[in-house]
């Protein structure tokens, strides 16, 4: 019997112990997670969990799952060392777990300003359900929500505070919205929205020092600009948990290492989800993705690989976020050398960008137009040649084209 054990809590994880369960194969899995709780949904975490009156954490799978099936779950338990030489892993409290296989599931952690070097009661990052709840706890009283970062999870909080009946400022040290993350003209859109939803963005906008008092921070300062504060979110990015690789001389570079199989440089060590950097057969290169769509079918690939039927990871990539009443989906990864069409117009705040090479679609960007979303991850993934006036016509509806 295979003796598995998954470090990480997260989708991945979670999806993880799934895929070996459904292979319907003899296997001993224990899962080790530094959360008190089992793996739960993320994504609602800046969005539903602050506002809503009894929110409750939306588990992956119920605790009956992992009791029925035999899985050993240690829950509030971090593992601080790997022992390849005779497998096993070690624990907080000195125990140590062996393994025939172990999974890396470990994630990222939020990126903090240097800025707010030192503990301050009212600044926030979110990454997990306790970062949520303390967020919860403070930002109802709060008066004036002041967000660094106009990423996704920035962009998510503000709308979720706005919503709330806040004064929202969001400070952007790029030009533009989503600079890394999407195209100009999603940008541009999300900032015209944001705005006219009373949400107040500065862009180009870097803080040079904080106003603090007894561990608060009451505001911070830009140039002779005094912008206020009750509550500080902090949304500038994540960090790949990698250090636990590293100690143990697994290869890594802005990621833990792995091949198409999800193998680390230690055939008996897989690595998943968000923590990964992996060959992207769609792109032609090494890459790092956040998102859940990634989490999850890298975990049924290592899965699949672990279990004696290996098959190299070849999914394309999708990503979603609801900021307010605005659903942004994006199919493929955006390449800024690729040409790019915009397909219905903005003004009616449902539209998609396209991004061609050649007479291929490599990526779509969708505002509030799922059945372009869901198009597109076809036309992408299974290489469709296009006709570009075609696909920009939105009478033609996307599903339709390279159909015989």
């Amino acid at each position: 019997m295979k003796n598995i054990v998954v470090v990480g809590g997260g989708h991945a994880a979670a999806q993880f112990c799934a895929s070996v369960l459904e292979a319907g194969q003899p296997v001993k899995l224990t899962l080790i997670t530094e959360e008190g709780y089992l793996p739960y949904q993320r994504p609602p975490l800046s969005k539903t969990f602050i506002k809503d009156e009894n929110p409750q954490p939306a588990w992956l799978r119920p605790g009956s799952f992992y009791a029925d099936n035999g899985i050993n779950v240690h829950v509030n338990t971090c593992v601080t060392a790997i022992d390849r030489e005779v497998q096993q892993v070690t624990v907080n409290s000195g125990d140590t777990f062996p393994y025939d296989v172990l999974v890396l599931a470990t994630g990222t952690r939020a990126r903090m300003l240097p800025l707010f070097e030192g503990e301050f009661s009212n600044v926030f990052t979110l990454r997990t359900i306790d970062d949520a709840q303390r967020l919860r706890d403070q930002i109802g009283a709060a008066n004036n929500v002041l967000v660094f970062g106009g990423g996704f999870i920035g962009l998510e909080l503000a709308a979720t505070a706005s919503a709330l009946g806040k004064q929202v400022t969001v400070l952007e040290a790029a030009d533009r919205l989503l600079g890394r993350s999407a195209s100009p003209e999603i940008s541009d859109y999300l900032l015209r929205t944001h705005r006219a939803n009373g949400i107040a963005i500065e862009l180009e906008c870097r803080a040079d020092r904080l106003e603090t008092a007894d561990g608060v921070v009451k505001g911070a300062w830009v140039g002779d600009r005094f912008f206020a504060a009750d509550v500080v979110v902090v949304g500038v990015g994540a960090v790949p948990n990698v250090e636990l690789a590293q100690d143990a001389g697994l290869d890594c570079d802005n990621g833990i290492v792995v091949n198409e199989f999800m193998q680390t440089s230690d055939p008996a060590v897989y690595a998943i989800g968000d923590c990964t950097v992996f060959p992207s057969a769609m792109l032609g290169r090494r890459v790092r993705l956040e998102s859940v769509q990634n989490a999850n079918d890298q975990a049924r690939c290592a899965a699949r690989s672990i279990l004696g039927d290996p098959s190299a990871y070849s999914a394309m990539p999708w990503f979603w976020s609801d900021q307010g009443a605005t659903r942004i989906q994006i199919a493929g990864v955006p390449d800024a050398h690729h040409e790019r069409a915009v397909r219905g117009n903005p003004a009616d705040g449902k539209f998609s960008v396209l991004y061609f090479d050649g007479d291929r679609l490599t990526c779509a960007e969708s505002i509030n137009s799922p059945a372009d979303h869901l198009a597109s991850r076809r036309l992408i993934a299974d290489k469709v040649v296009v006709d570009r006036a075609q696909a920009l016509d939105t009478s033609v509806a996307l599903k339709t084209l390279g159909l015989a």
